[in-house]
């Protein structure tokens, strides 16, 4: 039997309930409260900062667990790779308290609060165990990240303002090694909330739609297809659209046949979309150090048409 896909599509549409919203926002103050009774984090600076589809309300029913970043304010990673001066000149200087630590603390207050079995240690986060009250969380222990802007004149004759880009990112490393993996949550909200408004609400929801049929397409696509879309993140997924100038206005299956229209035929050359960012605006969407390319963006949204029968 073919399948109603304007009635699939003004499904996928809809944001979480206001049930999940709750257990969601519980998940985010029982974390607020471990890391505030643990004695050797409570005397720091600490930003509890909710990110990801969560926060940005663009999450589907397969990732109503939500993204929680437990960022240490001071000390913090510094980049100075746009500045032109030193950490000298800006009178920062190394400490001896490392970002090792830090995340060891942040697992013991975990495991305080919820105990041993409640909390599970990955690579990169820490999985907190939903129950009744809250759902799965991903924890994850940062410092903050200041990027240095070049130095500009300053209002009195001579003086120079080095200053970082505001509001910090955040930056961490996984327990296996590697580069620093540097993010921009605020950034990120601050633009998803203005790319919706400026598109009448509807960024946000082709963002949910394309990601529902990213998930249905891994559970009931051919073998190419949901190799396909197992290569495409669902935070890739938000990006693409980010980088949509417009949605043509109509039905959501209008809406997404559009915009995956676009990014499809943008996407098929590097030069097409050498600029397109992150929601974050901070980072390029097609570079080396990403764990996706431009080419399997592209083949996603060819196997998302074929599969969507636009």
């Amino acid at each position: 039997m073919p399948r109603n896909w304007e009635q699939v599509c003004q499904t996928w549409i809809k944001a979480s309930s206001d049930t999940e919203c709750d257990k969601q926002e519980n998940a985010v103050r029982m974390i607020r409260k471990a890391v505030d009774e643990y004695d050797a984090l409570a005397q720091r600076e600490i930003k509890i900062i909710a990110q990801g589809s969560y926060r940005n309300n663009t999450n589907v029913r397969q990732e109503s667990d939500v993204d929680i970043a437990v960022c240490c304010i001071e000390p913090f990673f510094a980049d100075y790779q746009y500045a032109n001066y030193t950490m000298q000149d800006v009178g920062n200087y190394v400490t001896g308290y490392t970002y090792a630590e830090f995340k060891n603390q942040v697992e013991a207050a975990l495991v305080k609060k919820f105990g041993a079995g409640g909390v599970g240690r990955g690579d990169k986060a820490f999985d907190v165990h939903a129950n009744t009250y809250r759902v799965d969380a991903d924890v994850v222990a940062t410092f903050a990240h200041r990027r240095y802007q070049p130095a500009q004149a300053g209002p009195l004759f001579g003086s120079l303002i080095r200053d970082w880009t505001k509001p910090e990112g955040t930056q961490f490393f996984a327990d296996s090694g590697g580069n620093a993996i540097v993010n921009w949550p605020e950034q990120h909200y601050t633009n998803g909330v203005a790319k919706n408004k400026a598109t009448n609400l509807r960024f946000k929801s082709v963002v949910r739609v394309l990601k529902n049929l990213k998930y249905d397409i891994e559970a009931n696509g051919n073998a190419a297809q949901k190799q396909a879309a197992k290569q495409a993140p669902s935070y890739l997924c938000e990006c693409l659209m980010y980088n949509v100038p417009d949605f043509a206005a109509g039905s959501p299956r209008f809406m997404v046949r559009t915009a995956i229209h676009y990014a499809w035929n943008q996407t098929r050359t590097d030069e097409a979309c050498a600029k397109w960012v992150e929601v974050n605006g901070m980072k390029w969407l097609f570079t080396a150090a990403q764990p996706w390319t431009r080419a399997q963006a592209n083949l996603f949204l060819g196997h998302a048409w074929e599969y969507g029968e636009f």
